[in-house]
C-alpha cells in the first residue's frame, strides 16, 4: 500500500498572516450581518412597542444591550466559538463534534437537530441580503423623499448585481471589505456618541433595571417586543460559523474592541434623538444632518449591507458543499473561485435560488418594517439548536459535569425560546416564510439521505466484494482490451454496479481496472496531505483507490488517479482511460421501503443533480455511463 505525499493543488494555504490583518479581515467578512441591524433594529421595536416614550423607549434600548451582551459575547464568543472542529466553526462542525453513537442514523436525534437547524439557515439567508439592501436603499425617501419611488427598483437591481457577480468570487473585492467595514462601524458609532453626548440622559438604559420595567409596565403582551429586540442579534450565528477563515481570537478581539460598542453607541444615539422628538420615523438615519449627509449615509449603508450579504451568501455556498459530502443534499456544482484560498467557492444553484427568493421577497413586502415581520423565525430556532447541540458536546464529548452544564443550557434556552416563541406570533404577518423555505430544505435533506442510504445498501447487497467476484469474473470475460478503466463505486465493500454490467454483458474489461471511492469525512473538515489517498495492489490487474476528503474540501480526483497512474506505470493518456460511471434510473414504485412519493423526491433530485462526471471533473469524451434500475 502506498501513501500520498503533498498535492499541491489541492492543499489549504497556511500562511502567517499578521494579527491585525485577521481582524481587518474579521471585521469585514464577519461582522457585516449584525453591524447593518441599526438600520431596523430600534425603527422596529418601536414600532411593535407602540410608543417612544421614555419609559418603553429605555427599556427596549436596555433590551438591545443586554441581548447582544448575554447572546454575542456571552453565548457565542465565551462559550459556543470554543467548540471549534480542527478551527472549523458552524453547526455541521458542531455536530462532528458529537460522539459518533449519536449521529450514527443520519435521520434521528441529534443529526435531525442539525439538519433541521441548517435548513432554518437557508430561510434566513434568503430574508437577510432582502432586508438589510431595502433598509439601507430606503435612506433615500429620508434624505431626498423625491426618490421613494426608486426605493424598490434600486433595491431589486442592487440585489442582482450582487448575485450576478457570485460567478466571479470575492476574492478581488474582499480587501476593499474590511476598510469599509471600519469607516462603516467608525461612522454609526461616531454618530451614535454625537447624539448620546447631546442626550445623556439615554445613558440611563444601560441599567437592566429598565428591561424589567419595560414587562412590568406591558404585561404578557410586552412579551412581544422581543421579536423585534432579536434582530439586533441576527448575525451571532454567522460568527460562529465564520470562525474557520480567521480564527477565534481576532473575532474576539473585534467584537470587544470595536464592534459591540460602535452598535451600542449607534443604538443609545438613535434613543437620543427619539428623546427629543418620538415621531421621527427613521432614527438611523436621522443620526447626520439632511441633506448630502443624508445621502452618504445611504451610499455607505448600501456598501455595508451588500458586504453583509455577500458574507451570507458565501456561508451558504459552504453550508451547502458540506451538506452534499456529507450525503445530506444532492451533487451541485463548485467553482472554486480562488487559487490561494480553497474556501472560496461559487454554487450556481444556490445562488440563484438565493437570488430568485431575495427578489420575490422585496417585491411582495416592498418595505423593511414588513420585511421585518418574516425576519427572526429562522434565526432563533438555529439559536436554540445550537444550545442544544453544544450541551450534547460539552456533556458527552468534552464530559462536563451535569452541574455546570444543565445551567448553562438554561441560560442559553433562557434567551433562545423567548426570542423564538415571540417570533412565532409574526407567523401570519410573514414568519412563515423561512419557516416554508425551511420545510423544503429539511424534507429535501431528509429524502436524499434515505434514498441515499438505501442505493448504497442495495449496491452492496447486490454486487459482492472484489474477492467474492473474482472467481466469477474467469467464467464471465472472454477477453481484456488494451487500457485503463477507471470505475467508481460508493463503498469498498462491494463492486461498482457498472463493471459487473459491462463485465456480464459484453464479457470484456480492460487490462488494467481503478476501483475508485471517495469518502468525505463527517467529522474533519480537512484532511492531511499525508493522508489524502490510498492504493492497493489487487490481483488480475486490478486497483484499489480511496480518496480521502473532509467535509470542506473537493476531492481531486484527477491528481490522484494520474499520481497513482505514474507510480504503477498504467496507461493514463486521453486515448488509454476510460470512466465507467453507473447512472441510476428509479422505477418509484411500492416494493422498496421507501414509499411512491418520497422515493418520487428522491428520484426528481437524483435527476437534477449534477452528474458524476462534472462534479469531479471527469473530462467527457472519455466517460460512458451505464444506466441501472432499482425500486427504493
Amino acid at each position: 500500500m502506498l501513501r500520498s505525499t503533498a498535492l499541491a493543488h489541492d492543499a489549504v494555504p497556511q500562511t502567517r498572516t499578521p494579527f491585525a490583518l485577521r481582524c481587518l479581515g474579521a471585521l469585514g467578512v464577519v461582522f457585516g450581518d449584525i453591524g447593518t441591524s441599526p438600520l431596523y433594529t430600534l425603527k422596529e421595536c418601536i414600532r411593535t412597542a407602540g410608543s417612544a416614550r421614555e419609559a418603553s423607549l429605555f427599556g427596549v434600548l436596555s433590551l438591545i444591550a443586554w441581548s447582544l451582551v448575554m447572546v454575542v459575547t456571552v453565548k457565542y464568543m465565551l462559550f459556543i466559538m470554543r467548540a471549534d472542529n480542527k478551527g472549523e466553526g458552524g453547526i455541521f462542525a458542531l455536530l462532528a463534534l458529537v460522539p459518533s453513537k449519536l449521529r450514527a442514523r443520519r435521520t434521528t436525534g441529534v443529526a435531525l437537530l442539525v439538519v433541521i437547524g441548517a435548513a432554518l439557515l437557508y430561510g434566513d439567508g434568503a430574508i437577510t441580503p432582502a432586508i438589510s439592501v431595502l433598509s439601507a436603499v430606503e435612506g433615500l425617501e429620508v434624505a431626498k423623499p423625491s426618490l421613494a419611488p426608486a426605493v424598490i427598483p434600486l433595491t431589486c437591481a442592487i440585489l442582482a448585481a450582487l448575485f450576478w457577480i457570485q460567478r466571479h468570487g470575492t476574492h478581488a473585492i474582499g480587501k476593499l471589505f474590511g476598510p469599509v467595514m471600519v469607516l462603516w462601524f467608525a461612522t454609526i458609532g461616531g454618530a451614535g456618541a454625537w447624539q448620546i453626548v447631546r442626550h445623556p440622559v439615554v445613558l440611563k438604559a444601560l441599567s437592566p433595571v429598565w428591561a424589567v420595567r419595560y414587562f412590568a409596565d406591558h404585561g404578557p403582551t410586552g412579551f412581544l417586543i422581543l421579536g423585534s429586540v432579536v434582530l439586533a442579534v441576527t448575525g451571532g450565528e454567522a460568527l460562529y460559523a465564520d470562525m474557520g477563515h480567521f480564527g477565534r481570537r481576532p473575532i474576539r478581539v473585534v467584537w470587544l474592541g470595536f464592534v459591540l460598542p460602535a452598535l451600542v453607541l449607534c443604538y443609545f444615539g438613535q434613543g437620543g434623538l427619539l428623546i427629543d422628538d418620538p415621531s421621527i420615523a427613521n432614527p438611523f438615519f436621522a443620526l447626520v444632518p439632511a441633506g448630502a449627509f443624508q445621502v452618504a449615509l445611504v451610499i455607505l449603508s448600501s456598501a455595508a449591507t451588500v458586504i453583509a450579504s455577500q458574507a451570507l451568501i458565501s456561508g451558504a455556498f459552504s453550508l451547502s458543499r458540506q451538506a452534499t459530502l456529507l450525503g445530506y443534499m444532492p451533487r451541485m456544482t463548485i467553482k472554486h473561485t480562488s487559487q490561494e484560498t480553497e474556501g472560496q467557492i461559487y454554487v450556481p444553484e444556490i445562488n440563484w435560488f438565493l437570488a430568485i427568493a431575495c427578489i420575490v421577497l422585496v417585491l411582495t413586502f416592498q418595505a423593511s418594517d414588513r420585511l421585518a415581520a418574516a425576519y427572526g423565525i429562522a434565526v432563533t430556532g438555529t439559536m436554540a439548536i445550537t444550545s442544544l447541540v453544544y450541551y450534547v458536546v460539552i456533556r458527552q464529548t468534552w464530559g462536563w459535569p451535569r452541574a455546570i452544564a444543565v445551567p448553562l443550557l438554561v441560560l442559553f434556552l433562557g434567551f433562545d425560546l423567548p426570542f423564538f416563541v415571540s417570533n412565532l406570533f409574526k407567523f401570519v404577518d410573514g414568519g412563515y416564510v423561512p419557516i416554508l423555505i425551511a420545510v423544503g430544505f429539511i424534507i429535501m435533506m431528509l429524502v436524499w439521505s434515505k434514498g441515499h442510504t438505501l442505493v448504497v445498501e442495495h449496491y452492496a447487497k447486490q454486487f459482492p466484494s472484489f474477492e467474492q467476484l473474482l472467481p466469477e469474473l474467469d467464467t464471465m470475460l472472454v477477453a481484456r482490451v488494451p487500457g485503463t478503466a477507471v470505475y467508481l463505486a460508493s463503498r469498498e465493500d462491494h463492486m461498482p454496479p457498472a463493471l459487473v454490467h459491462v463485465a456480464s454483458r459484453s464479457h470484456t474489461l480492460h487490462e488494467h481496472v481503478i476501483l475508485l471511492t471517495v469518502h468525505a469525512s463527517d467529522s474533519e473538515p480537512r484532511v492531511p496531505e499525508t493522508e489524502r489517498f490510498e492504493a492497493t495492489v489487487l490481483a488480475a490487474g486490478f486497483y484499489r483507490v480511496v480518496i480521502h476528503i473532509g467535509f470542506s474540501e473537493q476531492a481531486p480526483v484527477q491528481a490522484v488517479l494520474e499520481r497513482v497512474a505514474a507510480e504503477h506505470h498504467l496507461p493514463f493518456g486521453p486515448d488509454d482511460v476510460t470512466y465507467f460511471l453507473a447512472r441510476l434510473n428509479l422505477l418509484a414504485g411500492g416494493a422498496g421501503e421507501m414509499n411512491r412519493w418520497t422515493e418520487t423526491i428522491y428520484a426528481f433530485l437524483q435527476r437534477n443533480s449534477v452528474t458524476t462526471d462534472r462534479y469531479f471533473g471527469l473530462p467527457p469524451r472519455q466517460v460512458i455511463e451505464i444506466g441501472t434500475q432499482i425500486d427504493l
